[in-house]
C-alpha cells in the first residue's frame, strides 16, 4: 500500500476512535472524574494566534537581543469545567518571557516544555466563553509549524489527556501534516518578517511566477543526462541507442555478485531485469586503473555494455549510471563512453532519529536512494536530549525509558513529552532500533557501499542517557547494589550549577569529571563496535557530537575537586569540554575507531592530544564567516566535512512561506536550486551572489586576520589543502513522520549528490592568497553565472522528467513544488520550477481543473502541481484576482 494512503487511513481510523469515546455525565458533586477530564480534553478548543513579531516596550531588552514575539492562546470549552486543579502542558520552542493574564500563569518545566496553571482569580471554564492568554516569547516565530502540537491536560490522580483540538492532521490532498489549531500567519509586517529590516520576500504565487519566468530554457538531451553529472561523457557520433527493455545479461568476470546485487535489483525495479537474452553487460575489475574509490568507465555500443573499475564500488556505480541514463518510459541508453570519478571521497547524508523517530523502512528507502545517486556515508544521529534510539546490552534503561516520550514527570517510564510528543509511549515519534534492526541497517548499507557513522551526542545534548542512568542508579541502589548503581552514572547529584543549553535544558550535560562517565562511553562503544562486527560492517569512525553546554560543571563538587587536583593544567570549568572530547577520542583510538565531531566542540581541543585522523563537520554559517573555522581545522590536517546550515540543513524550509515546514534560524529558504549553486571548495565566495538570513547582502573576509598581539587568528587555506567532503543534514525537531522526512530530503538530495560528486566548470576557483568577497568583488563572472543558470535549467529538467518518476515508483514522498501563477489581461498563467509536472487550478467553490494553457478567469483562484504519477498534490497557493 502506498505510504501516503496508509498514513491517511490511520489518521481517519484514530479520529473515528476518538469520536466514539464514551462521555460520562457530569458528576453531581465537586469531584473531578476521569470521564470529565476526557470530555474536557476532547471538546476544549485551543486557538494559537501570533499577534506580532514586532518587539514592543514590554519585551525584555536583556534577553534574545531585545527581540520577542507576542502570542494569544484562546481557550473555549463547550461545557462547564469548574476546576482549578488542572495544568496544561505544552511545547514552546523558545522560552516565555512574560504573561499578561489575571487568570493564568506559565511556568517553564525543562527544554521546550511549559505548563499553564490557573491563578487564584480563576474560577473555572464556563461553556461558550473564550479565555484569552496573551504572552511574550524570546526571539520570533516565522512558521506556523513552530506551534508544536499535543497540549496535555493533567489533574493529579487522573490520567493525563491530549487536548484533541491541538492534534495534527494529515491533509487528504498533499499527505502533509497540518496544524488546524494554528491561526494563519497573514501579515507581512507582523507575521512574516523577522525584523523591521528583513528584506525576505514571501514566496507567493506571483513571486514564484516571476522567478520561474527568469529560468533559462533547458537545452540538454534527456537520454544523455544523469544525476550526478559524470566527469566525462561522450556520445557516439552514430547517434544509436541500446534497448534494455528486454533485460541485461551479466558477465561477472570473477566479480563478487554480492558487491553489485543492490544495483542489479534497482535496475530490475526500473524494468531492466537479468535475462540471458538481454543486452550483454561485462563487468571488469582492474586494480591497475587509475582513479579515486568509486571511479568507473563505461562503453556502450552495438556489442553491449562494458563497465570497468578498480574496485567493487566503481562497478556498482557503473550499474547505477545505467539506471540513471534510462527513463521509465524509454528503457534505452545511447552509445556512450563515460569516464567518471567523484570530486569528494566523503559524500554524506545525516538523519536525526533522536528528536523524532524514523522507521527502519524509512532508513532502508533512504539508503536505496543514496546509493542510486552515489552518496557513500550515512551519519545516523541516534542519541540526543529527547531520546536514545539504540539497544545496548546490559543498559536496558536507555531504551526502556529513554526511547519514549510520554507523560511521566518522574521520568521512571519515559522522558518528558518534549517537542509535542503527547502521552502515548507507542506513538510513531517514539521507538528504537533493536540490535537486530541495527544489524540489518548496517548490512543493508554495506550492500550499497555506504559507511554508517553512528552518533550518540555527548557531553551536551545527552539528557536521554543521563535520565536513563539516573533510573538505573535508583533501581540498583534500591537493590542494595551501590557499586553497580554508580558504575555508569553520568551526573553529580550534588551539582548545583545553573545553566541552560541551546534548547533550554538545565540538566543535559554529562559530567566530564566522573570516571563513570568514561566507563559509560567505553561500554557503549564496545557494544556498538560489536554490533558492527557482527554485521560485517566494521565500526571505523564514530561521531561523538562534541557538543557541550556553556556554564556546566561550575558548581559540581566532583569537578571542583578534579580542577584542584588534576595535574593536567586544567584550572577552570571552561576547559572541561575539551578534556572530555580528548579523552573520548582516546577511548575510540584504543578501539581503532576514528573520531568525528561538530567543529565548534572540536575547535577547542589541543590537536596534540587528538588522534592523527579526525573528522570535523564544519557547520558555521557562511554568512557569519563560518569558513574561518573550517579553514583552520583543514590547515591542521583534519578531515573537514562541509555542513553549512545556509544550504545543507534539510530541516529548513524550501521557500519563505509560513506554511512551509522547517526551522529557519540560518535561512528562510533553502531550495534545491540553492544547493545546486553551492561551491563547497570556496565557502567565502558565496557572498557574491547569496544573501543572509534576512535576504540582505553580506561580506566575507578570507584574508589573514591578526589579534592585538599580532597573532594569526584566521587565515585562508594553505596551498594544497582541501575540504574532505560534503554532508546534508536532516534534524528532526518538528519532522514528526517518515513522509515529512522524505519531503524535506527530496528532491534536495539530487543537488547534494551533484555537488558532492561533480565539480562544475562555473565554480569560482579558491584563492589561497585570501580574498574579500561581496556583491561588488565580481570574481563570479557573468559568464560563470550564465553557465551555472543554464546547467541548473538542464538539471531541473532531468529531475522533473526522469528522476521524480523513479521516486514515485519507489514510493518516496518527495516535495512537489509550489507553483507560480499570475493574472495577465484577465488570463491565468501558471509556471513551475520543474517543467513537466501536471498543473492545476481551482476557482472558489469549484473543483480542481487541469491547466495546460492561459485561460480567462474571474475571481480568486488556487493553484498547485501534482506528482508525476498524479497520486499526490503539492501544497496550493492562492492568487487573488
Amino acid at each position: 500500500m502506498n505510504k501516503f494512503i496508509k498514513i491517511l487511513c490511520c489518521t481517519v481510523f484514530l479520529s473515528a476512535c476518538t469520536d466514539v469515546k464514551q462521555q460520562s455525565p457530569e458528576p453531581s458533586d465537586n469531584t473531578i472524574y476521569q470521564s470529565t477530564v476526557d470530555h474536557f480534553a476532547d471538546t476544549l478548543k485551543v486557538e494559537y494566534q501570533l499577534i506580532t513579531n514586532i518587539p514592543d516596550e514590554q519585551c525584555d531588552q536583556a534577553r534574545s537581543e531585545g527581540n520577542c514575539f507576542q502570542l494569544q492562546l484562546n481557550l473555549t470549552t463547550a461545557k462547564d469545567f469548574i476546576s482549578t486543579d488542572w495544568e496544561i502542558y505544552f511545547s514552546q520552542i523558545n522560552p516565555v518571557q512574560s504573561v499578561e493574564s489575571e487568570l493564568f500563569r506559565i511556568e517553564h518545566v525543562n527544554g521546550d516544555l511549559h505548563k499553564i496553571i490557573p491563578t487564584s482569580n480563576f474560577t473555572g471554564f464556563h461553556a461558550g466563553k473564550t479565555y484569552g492568554l496573551n504572552y511574550r516569547v524570546d526571539f520570533w516565530t516565522l512558521s506556523e509549524t513552530d506551534a508544536l502540537p499535543n497540549y496535555i491536560v493533567n489533574i493529579n490522580g487522573l490520567m493525563p489527556r491530549v487536548i484533541k483540538s491541538t492534534q495534527t492532521q494529515i491533509d487528504a490532498d498533499t499527505g502533509l501534516e497540518i496544524y488546524p489549531f494554528v491561526k494563519n500567519f497573514s501579515s507581512v509586517e507582523k507575521h512574516f518578517k523577522r525584523s523591521a529590516t528583513d528584506e525576505t520576500v514571501w514566496a507567493t504565487a506571483n513571486v514564484l511566477f516571476e522567478r520561474n519566468a527568469q529560468m533559462k530554457v533547458a537545452n540538454n538531451k534527456l537520454a544523455h543526462s544523469l544525476i550526478p553529472t559524470p566527469k566525462k561523457l561522450q556520445v557516439a557520433s552514430t547517434g544509436k541507442y541500446l534497448d534494455l527493455s528486454n533485460g541485461i545479461s551479466l558477465t561477472l568476470n570473477g566479480v563478487n555478485i554480492n558487491k553489485i546485487t543492490a544495483a542489479v535489483e534497482r535496475l530490475a525495479h526500473l524494468g531492466i531485469t537479468e535475462n540471458t537474452q538481454g543486452v550483454a553487460v561485462n563487468l571488469n575489475k582492474n586494480e591497475k586503473l587509475v582513479g579515486e574509490a568509486g571511479s568507473y568507465q563505461i562503453v556502450s555500443d552495438e556489442q553491449g555494455i562494458i563497465i570497468s573499475a578498480n574496485n567493487d564500488m566503481g562497478l556498482f556505480y557503473g550499474l547505477q549510471t545505467i539506471a540513471g541514463l534510462v527513463s521509465l518510459d524509454n528503457l534505452s541508453i545511447p552509445h556512450v563512453t563515460i569516464e567518471d570519478e567523484p570530486h569528494y571521497e566523503f559524500r554524506s547524508m545525516m538523519v536525526d532519529v533522536a528528536r523524532n523517530f524514523h522507521s527502519k523502512q524509512f532508513i532502508f528507502d533512504l539508503l536505496d536512494q543514496m546509493a542510486a545517486y552515489k552518496l557513500n556515508k550515512f551519519h545516523l544521529h541516534l542519541g540526543d536530549d529527547e531520546a536514545w534510539r539504540l539497544e545496548i546490552n546490559d543498559l536496558p534503561e536507555l531504551t526502556d525509558i529513554s526511547s519514549k516520550r510520554c507523560f511521566d514527570l518522574s521520568e521512571q517510564t519515559c522522558l518528558l513529552p518534549q517537542l509535542g510528543a503527547g502521552v502515548d509511549p507507542n506513538s510513531s515519534v517514539n521507538g528504537y532500533y533493536s540490535k537486530q534492526d541495527y544489524k540489518e541497517i548496517l548490512q543493508y548499507a554495506s550492500k550499497r557501499h555506504i559507511q554508517v557513522i553512528p552518533s550518540l551526542d555527548m557531553p551536551g545534548h545527552s539528557r536521554s542517557s543521563i535520565v536513563a542512568m539516573k533510573a538505573r542508579f535508583n533501581k540498583l541502589m534500591a537493590q542494595g547494589d551501590e557499586k553497580g548503581a554508580k558504575q555508569y552514572l553520568l551526573h553529580d547529584k550534588n551539582d548545583a550549577t545553573v545553566y541552560s543549553s541551546i534548547q533550554y535544558y538545565n540538566d543535559n550535560t554529562i559530567n566530564a569529571c566522573m570516571e563513570s562517565s568514561y566507563d559509560f562511553v567505553a561500554k557503549v562503544m564496545d557494544e556498538v563496535k560489536a554490533m558492527h562486527s557482527d554485521a560485517g560492517h566494521p565500526l571505523t569512525r564514530y561521531h561523538i557530537g562534541a557538543d557541550e553546554t556553556a556554564g556546566a560543571w561550575v558548581e559540581s563538587p566532583i569537578c571542583k575537586e578534579f580542577i584542584a587536583n588534576n595535574g593536567l593544567g586544567i584550572t577552570k570549568a571552561e576547559q572541561l569540554g575539551s578534556y572530555f572530547v580528548e579523552r573520548v577520542a582516546k577511548i575510540l583510538a584504543e578501539r581503532d575507531i576514528e573520531t568525528a565531531g561538530w567543529n565548534d566542540g572540536m575547535m577547542h581541543t589541543n590537536s596534540k592530544n587528538m588522534p592523527e585522523t579526525v573528522q570535523a563537520n564544519a557547520w558555521g554559517l557562511i554568512q557569519w564567516q563560518g569558513h574561518k573555522e573550517a579553514h583552520k581545522l583543514a590547515n591542521q590536517d583534519w578531515d573537514v566535512v562541509v555542513s553549512s546550515p545556509d544550504v545543507t540543513y534539510f530541516d529548513f524550509p524550501y521557500e519563505p512561506d509560513p506554511k512551509e515546514h522547517g526551522y529557519y534560524w540560518a535561512s528562510r529558504h533553502s531550495n534545491t536550486e540553492k544547493l545546486f549553486q553551492f561551491m563547497p571548495d570556496n565557502l567565502p565566495a558565496h557572498a557574491e551572489f547569496w544573501l543572509d538570513r534576512e535576504d540582505k547582502p553580506y561580506s566575507t573576509d578570507d584574508t589573514v586576520q591578526l589579534n592585538e598581539q599580532g597573532e594569526i587568528i584566521s587565515s585562508p587555506l594553505k596551498p594544497g589543502k582541501k575540504l574532505a567532503g560534503l554532508q546534508g543534514q536532516l534534524w528532526s525537531e518538528n519532522t514528526r513522520n517518515d513522509n515529512l522526512a522524505e519531503y524535506k530530503i527530496f528532491p534536495r538530495l539530487f543537488a547534494l549528490a551533484e555537488r558532492a560528486w561533480h565539480k562544475p566548470n562555473w565554480a569560482v576557483p579558491y584563492s589561497f592568497s585570501g580574498q574579500v568577497y561581496n556583491q561588488e568583488s565580481n570574481r563570479f563572472t557573468v559568464e560563470m553565472r550564465n553557465n551555472r543558470d543554464q546547467q541548473w535549467a538542464n538539471f531541473a529538467r532531468v529531475i522533473a522528467q526522469k528522476e521524480l518518476a523513479k521516486l514515485d515508483k519507489a514510493q518516496v514522498f518527495y516535495r512537489i513544488p509550489t507553483v507560480g501563477a499570475k493574472i495577465i489581461d484577465s488570463q491565468l498563467f501558471i509556471n513551475n520550477a520543474y517543467p513537466g509536472l501536471a498543473l492545476e487550478y481551482k476557482l472558489t467553490d469549484e473543483s480542481w481543473q487541469i491547466w495546460t494553457k492561459p485561460l480567462e478567469i474571474s475571481g480568486d483562484v488556487e493553484v498547485r502541481a501534482r506528482s508525476i504519477d498524479s497520486k499526490r498534490a503539492g501544497r496550493s497557493l492562492f492568487l487573488l484576482n
